[in-house]
């Protein structure tokens, strides 16, 4: 049996995901902050699909915390076949609304813990001649908003490099990019959703399957859904002035309230 580790397990999408891959038969690694939860988790999982889960409290805001995880995924004797760098967080506020302190906090989750996390499981799976890396971004990767939209569009740039770099090794790299998705994300920033229109809301079971899907068929960037495609499709000839509005305009009207 394979064995998966995912960052953000206990909610969201990275619970998505883990609900997938225990469903598959794969051994989880579950990593989270709240060792109440991902022991519920591992407990319902195991409970359920019959695989081993294992517990792993790691703050990723924290270097303690990426080198808990980045020593588990280096791990030669129990090796981990896929890596779902998927915990991440928004901040409320437009920009000097936010402390430094919390701008930096959000590029350590995003960028130095993938970056670290990523390198770590890639190079124990190169020594295998397999294995797996999603590093979860977000189509506000395409648009120019914010800290937010910057880290994101950082894992969509270093993904698809080292995606490239590790050609024929054997090792796929793909970074997922999905819409609003219902999930604890804008509840715990203390974000007013209520008037986004419907149809923007996507389900984290059916991106999970969309993006697993899209991996193995070797893609290096995922945008699990139709109408996201769409919309993608015109921001890319879009003038860059005109998104800037859009996306700034859009910010206040369904971001921080």
């Amino acid at each position: 049996m394979t064995t998966a580790l995912i960052t953000g397990s206990t909610a969201g999408i990275g619970a998505a995901f883990a609900r997938r891959l225990a469903a598959d038969g794969h051994n989880l690694v579950l990593v989270a902050r709240d060792t109440k939860r991902l022991g519920e988790q591992a407990t319902e999982l195991h409970d359920r699909h019959g695989i081993e889960a294992e517990v792993l409290t790691a703050d990723l805001a924290t270097d303690d915390g990426i080198e808990t995880v980045t020593a588990r995924l280096g791990d030669r004797k129990n090796p981990v076949d896929l890596l779902i760098n998927n915990a991440g967080f928004g901040n409320k506020g437009r920009f000097l609304d936010v402390s430094m302190a919390d701008e930096l906090k959000m590029l350590k989750v995003h960028c130095e813990a993938v970056l670290r996390l990523t390198s770590a499981a890639a190079e124990a799976m190169q020594e295998r001649g397999r294995g797996g890396v999603v590093n979860v971004a977000s189509v506000a990767a395409f648009l120019p908003r914010g800290t937010y939209g910057a880290s994101k569009a950082w894992v969509v740039q270093f993904t698809q490099g080292v995606a490239r770099d590790l050609e024929g090794s054997g090792v796929r790299l793909m970074a997922l990019c999905p819409g609003f998705v219902r999930t604890e994300f804008h509840e715990r920033a203390g974000m007013g959703m209520d008037n986004i229109p419907g149809w923007m809301w996507l389900d984290a079971d059916k991106l999970v399957a969309a993006a697993l899907s899209d991996l193995a068929r070797g893609k290096s960037v995922s945008i699990p859904d139709p109408r996201y495609k769409a919309l993608m499709g015109l921001v890319k000839v879009a003038p860059r002035g005109l998104l800037g509005g859009v996306s700034s305009r859009t910010g206040r009207k369904y971001g921080p309230q």
